[in-house]
């Protein structure tokens, strides 16, 4: 399975990323490491550097022990592995709701009950052939976030063989958190990007982050105190043709894509994720219908 690399760099006071054509840092500090199983980096440029990169690295593992899939001690991976979740985190709790309005507004295109369906792709294209669709349609019975229950008490599942994914939504749910951990130490202007980016205030001689899209002739509009989040269903894929991708439409089981790349500009991170995801699966139509003040921008 190929997979693109996600990159997490955290830019304050007067850094500002290369690649959106301004001058270069003058003499950052910098961590790389792995985010929910992918590669990270973060960059700052800030007197308190050092202090603050280890606060958002203490951040990104403390919400990887909740939201990861490949840590077997996660909360996540304990509520995948027995069907329910006693004394869940509040984040936990928090990003379930943020998903229950997701899935609400796009019409179950969002649905992070798909984990098993891909999990079912992954083992298929492993062994080298495509699933069957005997067992497309027996894992799709294993899905529905209907029979997803949480409270502040306990996340459940009300129906056996189900499992989540949040990998659609937490990138971006994470970058808020680390956007919040900025904001509590007195960063005024930052970007974050987790994969999908955050930004807070603005750059220097700017009014805004301006923020590059592959594909599109023009800049999507300057960040201020908002988010971008991109995604393509063949950012991933499931063969080495890379003709299989990733997002699984939960109402058919299937792989789907109206578009080969979608980006969501939202008040929040989290939101922006989760809706580039389901957007994906989406009509032009439909999307217009419910992008809400979120502003999308469609190859």
């Amino acid at each position: 399975m190929t997979s693109r690399r996600r990159v997490l760099s955290i830019l304050a006071g007067a850094a500002v990323l290369p690649i959106l054509g301004s001058r270069a840092v003058a003499s950052p500090q910098q961590w790389r490491g792995i985010a929910l199983g992918a590669e990270a980096r973060i960059l700052l440029d800030h007197p308190n550097a050092a202090a603050l990169i280890e606060q958002s690295v203490q951040e990104i593992r403390r919400l990887e022990g909740i939201f990861s899939l490949y840590r077997p001690d996660s909360q996540l991976s304990e509520l995948n592995r027995n069907g329910e979740l006693p004394n869940p985190a509040f984040e936990m709790v928090e990003l379930l709701s943020i998903c229950s309005a997701i899935h609400a507004r796009t019409s179950g295109a969002f649905d992070p009950t798909v984990q098993k369906l891909w999990a079912l792709y992954a083992r298929s294209f492993a062994a080298g052939n495509s699933p069957d669709p005997t067992k497309i349609s027996e894992t799709l019975a294993q899905t529905g976030w209907a029979h997803v229950r949480y409270s502040p008490a306990k996340v459940w599942f009300d129906r056996s063989g189900m499992a989540l994914t949040l990998n659609g939504v937490a990138q971006g749910y994470i970058a808020d958190k680390i956007v919040a951990l900025l904001r509590r130490n007195g960063i005024e202007n930052a970007l974050v990007n987790t994969g999908e980016i955050a930004g807070i205030g603005v750059a220097e001689n700017s009014s805004g982050w301006p923020v590059l899209l592959s594909g599109h002739s023009s800049e999507a509009p300057l960040l201020n105190n908002n988010a971008v989040a991109t995604s393509s269903p063949v950012g991933t894929t499931f063969d080495d043709g890379e003709t299989t991708g990733h997002i699984i439409d939960p109402r058919t089981g299937r792989p789907g894509g109206e578009w080969r790349s979608v980006s969501v500009v939202s008040d929040t991170a989290a939101e922006a994720d989760g809706l580039s995801t389901a957007f994906c699966l989406m009509k032009r139509p439909e999307i217009m219908n419910v992008k809400g003040s979120s502003q999308v921008f469609l190859i």
